[in-house]
């Protein structure tokens, strides 16, 4: 991932995810960073960041995508995560 606007260290959630960006005219395949996060210091949210590999073939502008998730936002995603990964679980054995 080249011209990358987040930093991925040993704390970030998925450093290396596959993804897929869509838009009206395309669909490309990528690879992605997925995080969530807080400010250590005083923190108001929990942060969710995503981006793409930007060297696809539709050579997509470097960009990352951050949801602002108050507590019960992002349990309810946590919630919902857990569930869907039961299901797959369930269905791959």
């Amino acid at each position: 991932m080249t011209d990358r606007l987040l930093r991925v260290n040993a704390y970030t959630t998925l450093d290396l995810v596959d993804a897929v960006a869509t838009g009206h005219d395309f669909e490309e395949e990528a690879e992605g960073v997925l995080n969530a996060t807080a400010d250590p210091e005083d923190p108001d949210c929990v942060r969710l960041q995503c981006e793409l590999d930007n060297m696809t073939e539709t050579n997509l502008p470097a960009h990352m995508e951050e949801f602002r998730l108050t507590p019960t936002q992002a349990r309810k995603l946590a919630a919902d995560l857990q569930q869907h990964a039961d299901r797959v679980d369930g269905a791959l054995e």
